[in-house]
């Protein structure tokens, strides 16, 4: 199983689990990171941090830290 870090710039992938416990994970859900939903890798910053997404027709920046709790396919 991947993760949403290690998802190359310009591939599109669908989100299969949300890891992590508590505030984080109720907050990477209200930004819209939920299962079966469709996420585009627009960019990657130099240093890997953060990453921008396309998530249901917005960009949405996350941390890398973050994106490693969310496991796509």
């Amino acid at each position: 199983m991947r993760r949403l870090n290690e998802v190359g710039i310009g591939e599109t992938v669908t989100i299969s689990k949300i890891t992590g416990e508590g505030a984080t994970k109720r907050r990477i859900m209200d930004m819209g990171l939920v299962k079966n939903v469709k996420v585009l890798v627009r960019k990657v910053a130099p240093l890997g941090d953060p990453i921008e997404l396309t998530v249901r027709g917005y960009e949405l920046s996350i941390r890398k830290k973050d994106a490693e709790l969310i496991e796509v396919l």
